[in-house]
């Protein structure tokens, strides 16, 4: 579970003024993971990747070499002895390898451990042993039949199913996997199998069918056992009318699974339980649910106990049918999983009159909320979820409901329906939905008493380990950071979305504009890999991909142009250069291809107006043809240098040159040489163009003066949509300008990020009007590039694209006018990296540590600056080891 500290505005602390020194501690290998996941079961990857790390605190320790001991047997790998890899002593600092043993075979646990030899050729202790366990690994291995019940896609109530089965022999291990076109709940003799929220993960139904895999080992009983399953619609039958079309989606059916419970007895036998016409099956409580909207549940028509093993089913009709598969592609969901992540308790309740509350859980979120209420049979209880409030004191929509059509009154937009039993205290909690809000208005057909106590909210999103802090001697800035990591999560539900509350949308341009940020802050390799293998599902023969993804089929025609859809080229590269990686590049290399050669055949002068420009802009709007042809520029540079990565040479030479056309006719026709301005010359017009490298290297002095001219008679405010707002910052800091850069993120007026936390946002807003009458969601991320130039503009944390992944760190921390002090950690593939400052009487006091295994380039300002008490020269860049440094800056 992620801490909650993590995810409110941290107060200024000191990082380093009281703590002790930390005593080394004898090196070893640490920190095993398989395809980026703690001892994971369900993988198919026939290559899994292994990575670990050295947690070693001695100045310059590093990794000379490595042996990797892999085998089924625990006590054989312990030894020192593995029956599937035994590697030879590798003389490599490499951290990252991928498995090359004796083929993998389904169902089955391996067991590894890496040996390290440190700097000196010393061996090291051995690390913990770790394990991975393959799932079904082919589509030929799956027993289970899918299957559904005989109702069509218009009918709303969720359907239940059972089987019962006998075990009369000693279990020795038991694992479920459950492949399912839309969402599920399954259960084991009563008992909830996981923590899991809404799985699978969304995708391309009908390209791709994700299964999660369990172990139910200890679910299991002797003798008369019973497995249930409650089947969600999610996006797979959308039942809800909105602008996207998703109940016109060509997968579109009645929700359906198929599951093979896979028993492995002492004796060496196994059985496999599977699902077929022999299950049965009755509609549920859920009675409607929608990802879009909400959910509805009558209490009333519960059946205690549908999901254990003596629960009398004679009533449950045997209408249980046999579908087509989703896909031909079914594969294990190898990623973190949606949890409710954090409980909230209400803030303040406000009684409006005899029959409805407002509940204010104090900070906006993305999730669900739970009541616990007693009442009369029949009693409807409606929660309505919002943003805000009007005027009146209720609940407001009106900034999110903008794009939902509905065809009636019967699906309220965020209004779950809760109609109660009469069975005394009843809680209820939607199990197939997701809502942002921090307002629950809660009105009652019938008289019920509710406190403050009656409503807890849940705070849900991809489960992704927090790898980064920041905090500072700004509040503002503190709250920025606190506020962006909210929105980060917010639209984290296995894919990348735009808001959690109107659209719920896998919206391109949002996403690769805030993967910087993600990346900094989260561990969340695994939910990009699998959002570009839907990019890959949903690109088209000639290279177009759509501006949602995934999609029903919207988004081919609007919105996709270069500056939102380039995420097919800048996530693989930004996921490379933070985990040393290329194996996302690898698999999205024909992708990138077919997406760049589309654009060049339809654009051949290097120039495109294709693009939706500078989304939501504060006054000033910039051509769409100048951003998009800077990133069809980067697209064409990435893929340029990913030929170069993976080997393809003659690839290289032609992207190099595409890339260089581009850049020469984006020059050609916008940048004015004798006075360094681009175009008309506002803030995003000078700063894209920086940001990108599109700027002449002569140039780049001049074009940065005059991009702090513009800033400047701004009033160092901002004047810019997302594109200008993802550059701007970096722009300014990267050449010269930091000082100008802090200004404009510090800002508490409007335009600013600012201006939105001392109005009391929690997360990060769609406009930078907090009044606007449109574009006007108050959780969107869209806007979060500042989450990562914190740790690039003012921390000064970069990966190096010539040792990736933090192999080296690349410092260059500015220490900017009107801060006082500045702490940022990042945890990357080598450990965790410390970058520091804070004032002192006599300068600046700067810290840094580096991790085992890795190096640093660090660059001071210039100045006098000393090491140890030794004079530096700050003329060059001090090259560092592993190890903690302490620079005095006068």
């Amino acid at each position: 579970m992620c801490k909650p500290a993590l995810y409110i505005a941290i107060l200024f602390v000191s990082f380093f003024a009281a703590q002790p020194a930390i005593a080394a501690v004898p090196g070893k290998g640490d920190g095993l993971k398989c395809e980026y996941l703690i001892n994971p079961i369900g993988i198919d990857a026939k290559h899994p990747r292994l990575t670990w790390l050295l947690n070693d605190t001695k100045q310059g320790a590093s990794q000379t070499a490595y042996q990797l001991i892999i085998g089924t047997d625990s006590v054989a790998v312990n030894a020192g002895k593995g029956d599937s890899w035994l590697t030879a002593k590798v003389a490599s600092a490499a951290n990252l390898v991928s498995y090359q043993g004796k083929d993998l075979k389904p169902y089955t646990k391996y067991y590894w451990r890496v040996q390290l030899w440190d700097q000196a050729g010393n061996k090291l202790a051995p690390s913990a042993i770790a394990s991975f366990e393959t799932g079904l690994m082919d589509m030929r291995n799956w027993k289970g039949t899918f299957i559904s019940d005989n109702k069509g896609i218009a009918v709303n109530p969720a359907p239940y199913f059972r089987h019962t089965f006998k075990i009369g022999k000693t279990i020795k291990t038991a694992r479920a996997y459950i492949a399912v076109g839309g969402l599920y709940e399954m259960y084991i003799n009563g008992k909830k199998i996981g923590n899991h929220r809404l799985d699978p993960m969304y995708t391309r139904f009908d390209r791709r069918t994700l299964y999660v895999a369990y172990d139910v080992t200890a679910n299991l009983q002797s003798g008369k056992n019973a497995i249930g399953v409650l089947l969600g619609n999610g996006w797979y039958n959308h039942q809800s009318t909105a602008v996207w079309y998703f109940h016109q989606a060509p997968w579109r059916n009645r929700p359906t699974f198929c599951l093979d419970l896979r028993i492995t007895y002492t004796d060496g036998s196994v059985e496999t339980v599977t699902s077929g016409t022999n299950w049965k099956t009755s509609l549920s409580p859920v009675v409607f649910n929608s990802i879009y909207t909400a959910e509805h549940y009558d209490a009333r028509k519960e059946q205690p106990g549908w999901n254990m093993p003596d629960f009398v089913d004679t009533t449950w009709k045997g209408d249980v049918i046999p579908r087509s598969a989703p896909s031909q592609n079914i594969v294990a969901q190898s990623m973190q999983p949606i949890r409710n992540v954090e409980e909230i308790d209400t803030k303040t309740i406000t009684k409006l009159d005899n029959n409805l509350w407002v509940f204010d859980i104090g900070r906006n979120i993305s999730g669900v909320s739970k009541i616990t209420v007693k009442g009369d049979s029949g009693t409807v209880i409606r929660l309505k979820h919002a943003e805000r409030l009007n005027k009146n004191g209720h609940a407001d929509q009106s900034n999110i409901d903008l794009h939902y059509r509905p065809t009636d009154d019967k699906d309220p937009f965020q209004t779950d329906i809760f109609i109660l039993s009469g069975k005394g205290e009843e809680t209820f909690m939607p199990k197939f939905n997701y809502k942002g809000f921090q307002y629950v208005e809660v009105s009652s057909s019938k008289p019920i008493q509710l406190t403050k106590e009656s409503l807890k909210a849940y705070f849900m999103h991809s489960d992704v380990t927090p790898i980064g802090e920041v905090n500072s001697s700004n509040q503002t800035i503190n709250q920025i950071w606190s506020a962006t990591n909210h929105s980060y999560l917010s639209n984290l539900f296995g894919y990348p979305t735009d808001c959690p509350q109107r659209e719920k949308n896998g919206w391109t341009g949002d996403a690769h504009i805030a993967s910087e940020t993600g990346l900094y802050n989260f561990d969340g390799i695994t939910i990009y890999e699998k959002w570009l293998a839907d990019h890959r599902d949903e690109q088209q023969p000639n290279g177009t991909l759509p501006s949602i993804i995934p999609t029903g089929g919207w988004g081919y025609e609007w919105g996709n142009g270069p500056d939102w859809t380039s995420t097919i080229a800048i996530i693989p590269w930004n996921i490379y250069m933070f985990y040393g990686d290329s194996k996302l590049l690898a698999d999205s290399y024909t992708a990138i291809e077919k997406y760049v050669t589309h654009i060049d055949n339809l654009y051949p002068t290097g120039l495109t107006t294709w693009g939706l420009g500078d989304w939501v802009p504060v006054k000033s709007v910039s051509p769409v043809e100048l951003t998009s042809s800077v990133y069809y520029y980067t697209d064409a540079s990435i893929l340029a240098k990913a030929a170069k990565i993976l080997g393809k040479q003659a690839d290289f030479v032609k992207y190099s040159a595409l890339a260089a056309k581009i850049k020469n006719a984006i020059n050609a026709k916008y940048l004015n040489s004798q006075t360094g301005v681009y175009g008309k010359g506002l803030q995003t017009e000078l700063s894209v163009p920086l940001y990108w490298g599109v700027v002449p290297e002569n140039l780049k002095s001049k074009v940065a003066a005059k991009l702090a001219e513009r800033v400047a008679a701004d009033n160092f405010h901002l004047d810019v949509g997302i594109l200008g707002a993802k550059a701007i910052l970096s722009a300014l800091s990267d050449n010269g300008y930091p000082d100008v850069a802090y200004k404009v993120a510090s800002q508490e007026t409007f335009p600013s990020w600012g201006w939105w936390m001392v109005n009391g946002a929690t997360t990060l807003y769609e406009n930078w009007q907090i009044d606007a009458k449109s574009d006007i969601s108050l959780n969107h991320i869209m806007f979060g590039e500042i989450g990562a130039w914190l740790y690039k503009g003012i921390a000064g944390i970069h990966p190096d694209q010539d040792h990736p992944g933090f192999k080296n760190v690349i410092l260059q921390p500015h220490f900017v006018p009107g801060l006082n002090e500045f702490n940022a950690t990042h945890d990357g593939p080598y450990g965790k990296i410390i970058s520091s400052w804070q004032r002192t009487p006599t300068g600046v006091t700067y810290r840094v540590t580096v991790p085992a295994n890795s190096t640093a380039t660090i660059t001071l300002p210039a100045g006098k600056a000393y090491l140890s008490g030794k004079p530096l020269n700050t003329t060059l860049p001090y090259k560092a080891t592993a190890g903690s440094y302490v620079f005095e800056v006068k």
